[in-house]
């Protein structure tokens, strides 16, 4: 899947599961599609989580291919609730969606700072800049800070390995004020055991990633592949082929060798902070 898929996380992974189960009943989509009552086109589309399925439709599946799976159902049920942030008006192309149920992110946030590293104020500053802002601030402000949260939540932990290029950190964004506390809040996040951050100095010159952003995210369940993401000036890529999230893997651990460590990263920002913006 190398473009934007439309389609929530969930229904795209209920339809990999009902796609394994079909394929070890050692049934072919065609074969299966008229025992379901359904084109072949049809079923595909459940399968990569494009149209929905319902539960009687999955028991029908269960059904077909010989096996009870007994999560399948609940995971079907979840599957047709709206989305979470759905309530705020929020459209990201699809990624609060995929990190919703991701266990891991690993991040290259290229010039900007992570969003789960990101306070109030210093958000508030970024998103004024917008052409949209009030309907963006109204938007997208609480469901970023929600999204924080899990980087703190012990029944729900989210980690996070974060690579920020120096001139992030230099940027001023809404003020010197804004500036020092977010730098702060970068410092203070980076003790949590869910956080690892690590900074890329200029003094270094050119990096692995001068090409742009990407995250790389991966999920509780071991059978569930990595998925790249990114993002570009008018949408954005879902990327699970496993050549490509490889190579987007080998850059990430190589900027992470580029990058200072993470006690040196800490120390680096005190001096920013001490250096442009003030004690």
């Amino acid at each position: 899947m190398n473009t934007h898929n439309k389609a929530p996380f969930l229904r795209r992974r209920l339809g990999r599961r009902l796609r394994a189960l079909r394929e070890e009943a050692g049934l072919t989509i065609e074969q299966a599609a008229p025992l379901l009552d359904k084109t072949r086109s049809a079923l595909g589309r459940i399968e990569k989580g494009v149209t929905r399925a319902d539960v009687h439709f999955v028991r029908s599946c269960m059904d077909l291919y010989d096996q009870f799976v007994e999560d399948l159902l609940a995971e079907t049920r979840e599957a047709l609730k709206p989305q979470w942030f759905r309530s705020y008006g929020f459209d990201d192309m699809g990624y609060v969606d995929v990190e919703t149920y991701a266990a891991r992110v690993e991040e290259f946030p290229g010039l900007n700072l992570p969003g789960l590293l990101q306070t109030e104020a210093y958000i508030r500053a970024l998103l004024r800049r917008s052409k949209q802002a009030a309907q963006r601030l109204a938007n997208d402000v609480p469901v970023r800070l929600i999204r924080q949260q899990r980087l703190q939540d012990p029944e729900n932990r989210l980690e996070l390995a974060a690579v920020i290029d120096e001139s992030a950190l230099r940027r001023e964004v809404g003020g010197p004020e804004v500036m020092r506390a977010q730098l702060r809040h970068l410092i203070e996040m980076s003790d949590l055991p869910t956080v690892t951050l690590q900074a890329l100095p200029l003094r270094e010159g050119a990096h692995s990633a001068m090409d742009g952003a990407f995250t790389l995210l991966s999920f509780p369940e071991p059978d569930y592949p990595e998925l790249l993401f990114v993002e570009y000036a008018t949408g954005a890529l879902h990327i699970e082929d496993e050549g490509e999230v490889r190579a987007a893997r080998l850059k990430f651990d190589q900027l992470r060798t580029e990058a200072l460590s993470p006690a040196d990263s800490v120390t680096l920002i005190e001096r920013i902070i001490t250096e442009q913006f003030g004690p």
